[in-house]
């Protein structure tokens, strides 16, 4: 097929930052101990690159109100404002603006309904509105805007069911609907259906009066909190376990514990439609009250907890594409009930915890992959489509991973793709950002801010790729981890080629911008569907992608007038054809799709997977026989 590839106006706009690829053996080292012993404490990277650790409980089981500084310059701590009450149980959320949130838990007597919000610029605790309902052992989950979701939880009445939204803006809490089952010490994550181009809440495991859950809840999620919700079967029950959101925008669910002891059992949660939950490798060593965290190498470290044997020293690794488990270095301090944290140099904080004696202890540690992030990575994105009306506009998913929020820069370019030859362009796209919750951030024009109705000229060209055409739309927020959609349409139902772009803007930061979709009409010729991604930085690995094109499975999304058989195609930055497809299963790579659980559920449905160097390329979806329809085409880094 000979299409336009369009890619000059995709940048690269830096390298992600990487550690020295002479970096020693994976291991865990010494660093500053806490000024207090504690565990069951909270631990969250502020902007400033400082780690924030308050609450939880000393050896006596004592809630405690102090909070610290870890600096990872110094590899020290220092002592910052004490919370007004103690707490532990509690949880600590880090807001848009870079404050932080802490909400509920319990002291020596009671479960509490308090919030406090901490100024990192001050080092000052203020309190802010009340719960609704006091609760410990909750999950809070940032939306947008400020708000923060939290959910079920604990208190003097037993499990709890209850949600509620608190709005950084007002400093007050509102009912935020409801859980299927009443559940504590589970855990939330953000995920995008890219099939529906929607956003979940995934909740998973917990106890009750009936002791460990072995369902769970992906349920919809708006501004106002809770939309639609419903059980979703595991194959086991556990509590005390981690979950942790993969590049491929997978949610892997580690270890806990049940009736029959420790777990050690892995699972995968795929949230497109109608897949669910299915088994993945289990962990060499089954344990409860350890921490999961995502590494910019897309591998998750499980590190310490507790096992039939006692409190653990040991860690391993998780490969999603090979889906093994496999031994990394151990803890110096054997720990349960600790912290972690990804910092932006790509090590791991570890903080505290109970001790082989049961004993709180102040020891740190920092763990330094083994293999340096040297792999290539998803940067910027684009996809290129005939914008229709109706459901046949533009519209586009991706992921923030990691536990930071990252700078991205979105675009709608319309009218500037003459330049490069394209013919019938929308001559007035319009920009939606729609965010975990179900809010809307939008642009027309893109030198001014449609929410403030002031200019952002200074900001969008501060970037250094402001659109060229003053009818063209750009949004740069700061997003959270989750996932997101933005929407491209034409204005006044305007038609004709459009182009979305998403940028990274702060590739120094190891939070990654992943699995990218993209919906809409593909038409023939030059109205294909063309999604483009940049892959950097300019090392010496390759980045492991799977590119898909889907078409028929879109029915079971309520999606009318599905592309019947979609066709692949893979250039690179030269417009020379790396690969193409037409149904997956006669791809080279398709046990390992398989093995990754990317497989399409229609055999008619394409799939490619490879490993590309540093570079831009170009994924060209189209109708079989020129036939034509709504094709969905996604990249998913699995590296």
């Amino acid at each position: 097929m000979t299409v336009s590839l369009l890619f000059p106006t995709l940048l690269c706009l830096g390298a992600l930052g990487i550690q020295d690829s002479t970096a020693s053996p994976s291991s865990f080292s010494v660093t500053g101990n806490l000024l207090t012993a504690r565990y069951n404490h909270t631990q969250t990277l502020l902007t400033n690159n400082k780690v924030l650790v308050t609450g939880g409980a000393d050896s006596n089981g004592t809630p405690l109100p102090n909070a610290e500084l870890y600096d990872p310059n110094t590899k020290s701590w220092s002592a910052t404002g004490s919370l007004a009450v103690a707490r532990v149980g509690h949880t600590a959320t880090l807001l848009t603006n870079g404050m932080v949130l802490v909400t509920g838990g319990q002291n020596q007597s009671n479960y509490l309904a308090g919030a406090e919000i901490y100024n990192p610029a001050t080092g000052v605790w203020t309190n802010t509105g009340n719960l609704t309902t006091p609760r410990a052992a909750h999950t809070a989950t940032l939306l947008s805007g400020g708000k923060v979701l939290v959910a079920g939880g604990v208190n003097a009445t037993g499990s709890l069911k209850s949600a509620e939204t608190y709005d950084s803006a007002t400093g007050s809490w509102a009912f935020g609907g409801g859980i299927f089952s009443a559940r504590q010490r589970h855990t939330a994550t953000l995920v995008l259906d890219s099939f529906n181009q929607s956003t979940r809440l995934l909740l998973a495991g917990g106890l009750n009066e009936n002791g460990p859950l072995t369902n769970c809840e992906a349920d919809d999620v708006n501004a106002n909190g809770f939309g639609n919700s419903g059980s979703l079967p595991s194959t086991v029950a556990r509590v005390g376990h981690a979950a942790t959101l993969l590049s491929s925008g997978f949610v892997l669910l580690t270890g806990g514990s049940n009736s029959g002891g420790f777990v050690a059992i892995s699972e995968l949660y795929d949230p497109m439609f109608g897949k669910g939950i299915s088994s993945t490798g289990s962990l060499n060593t089954g344990r409860d009250s350890h921490t999961a965290t995502w590494l910019p190498n897309g591998r998750v470290l499980v590190a310490g907890g507790r096992s039939s044997s006692g409190t653990l020293t040991s860690a391993e690794l998780y490969d999603p594409s090979t889906g093994v488990w496999a031994a990394t270095g151990s803890l110096g301090v054997a720990r349960q009930l600790h912290a972690t944290t990804l910092l932006r140099n790509g090590q791991v904080l570890v903080s505290g915890g109970l001790g082989a004696s049961f004993n709180a202890t102040a020891t740190a540690e920092l763990y330094d992959p083994a293999s340096p992030d040297t792999a290539a990575q998803l940067q910027n994105i684009s996809t290129r489509l005939n914008v229709l009306d109706n459901d046949n506009v533009l519209i586009g998913g991706f992921i923030i991973t990691g536990n930071a929020a990252k700078k991205v820069m979105l675009r709608a370019i319309g009218p500037s793709l003459t330049q490069f030859g394209i013919t019938g362009p929308l001559p007035d796209p319009t920009l939606e950002l729609h965010y975990p919750d179900g809010s809307i951030v939008r642009n027309d024009d893109w030198k001014i801010n449609q929410q403030t109705l002031q200019s952002q000229e200074t900001e969008i060209r501060a970037t250094t790729i402001p659109p060229t055409n003053e009818v063209e739309s750009a949004l740069v927020q700061l997003l959270a981890p989750g996932a997101y959609t933005a929407i491209i349409r034409g204005k006044n139902a305007s038609t004709g080629i459009g182009l979305i772009e998403a940028y990274d803007l702060d590739q120094s930061n190891p939070i990654k911008l992943a699995n990218i979709s993209t919906r809409g009409f593909v038409d023939i010729g030059n109205n294909v569907m063309i999604g483009g991604f940049i892959i950097g930085p300019t090392g010496d690995g390759n980045a492991k992608v799977v590119v898909r094109a889907i078409g028929p499975t879109l029915t079971s999304a309520g999606v009318g007038n599905p592309l019947q058989d979609p066709t692949l195609e893979l250039h690179d930055g030269n417009g020379g054809t790396i690969a193409s497809n037409d149904n997956w299963q006669d791809d080279s790579g398709a046990a390992e799709i398989r093995t990754d659980k990317l497989d399409p559920k229609d055999a008619r449905e394409s799939a490619l997977l490879r490993a590309l160097p540093p570079g831009a390329y170009t994924a060209v979806v189209a109708g079989s026989g020129n036939t034509v329809g709504v094709g969905l085409v996604e990249v998913y880094n699995v590296q």
